[in-house]
């Protein structure tokens, strides 16, 4: 007899995080996934603004287990519609938080570097949080909201997710900058911007081994080793073949923008301790974007 596999609810399973998880996840679990409105069908309306939207895709899913992807991430917006933000970082995730107390399941959460002001060099999980933004704001707030769960809940904080979408309209750094590539334009990225970053198929890995391992607080998911936006870009460049000049230096922040930290290095001690999942370098992050099984 077959054994049946936990339930694994994804809410925001065609974001770009989202969807890499959901589809990493069904080797290990039946998996959920629940978007602001259903994909014919296919999966659950969820709304995390609103609690009884959750709370009815939690009475249909029954979730053992729940990753939390959905979320406004785009800095800029964020600071222009703070209300907004405030209602889907912070709010949703502490609806969902709710949901998940309710019902007895696990929540793994998905944060950012942007929680640290980005005034030191290394960052690990005990450090206090010191947002920029309005973005690190609500997500250092929805943070607190989950951890109020205890043993059941988990934060991952990611500095610079990359990889291919597998659905459009995401926010997908190198869909956006391939399309932007091809059509001739060069691309102007921050020097003084340091991140580690994570390609989103090994993110996802270490995520669905969280939870497989009864993980629990503050977890720290990057490479081992931290680079600059602009040189990150020049690599990215050289791999898809296109020329080094379409790559420019930007030399400060950007007028009119949401201010960002500019180290925002998250050390992966703990993460290291736990896994049986390698850290990567930067060098195989970025492989790992253009083969997956790598």
């Amino acid at each position: 007899m077959a054994s049946v596999k936990p339930r694994l609810l994804v809410i925001g399973s065609r974001g770009f995080l989202g969807s890499h998880a959901a589809s990493a996840g069904r080797s290990e679990f039946e998996v959920i996934e629940a978007n602001h409105s259903a994909n014919g069908g296919s999966g659950l309306a969820i709304d995390v603004r609103d609690q009884t939207s959750i709370k009815t895709a939690f009475e249909v899913a029954k979730p053992e287990s729940v990753l939390l992807f959905s979320a406004i991430s785009d800095i800029d917006r964020c600071q222009q519609f703070p209300e907004e933000a405030e209602a889907v970082n912070f709010r949703g995730a502490q609806y969902v938080a709710e949901a998940c107390a309710d019902g007895g399941a696990r929540l793994l959460f998905t944060s950012t570097a942007a929680v640290f002001d980005g005034q030191k060099h290394g960052y690990s999980e005990d450090d206090p949080v010191s947002p920029v933004s309005v973005y690190g704001e609500t997500k250092a707030k929805a943070e607190k909201a989950v951890l109020a769960l205890g043993s059941s809940a988990i934060v991952v904080r990611i500095a610079l997710a990359i990889g291919f979408a597998a659905n459009k309209g995401t926010n997908s750094i190198l869909d956006t900058l391939k399309a932007k590539w091809s059509s001739g334009q060069v691309v102007r990225l921050p020097v003084h911007e340091q991140r580690n970053p994570i390609d989103a198929s090994t993110a996802s890995r270490f995520m669905l081994e969280l939870l497989d391992r009864n993980g629990s607080g503050i977890f720290h998911i990057g490479c081992a080793d931290p680079i600059t936006r602009y040189d990150l870009g020049l690599k990215l460049a050289g791999r898809m073949r296109y020329p080094a000049k379409q790559v420019q230096p930007q030399l400060g922040p950007n007028p009119g923008r949401a201010p960002r930290g500019p180290d925002h290095y998250l050390l992966t001690d703990k993460l290291r301790a736990l896994s049986s999942i390698p850290i990567p370098t930067c060098e195989q992050v970025i492989e790992r974007c253009f083969n997956v099984a790598a």
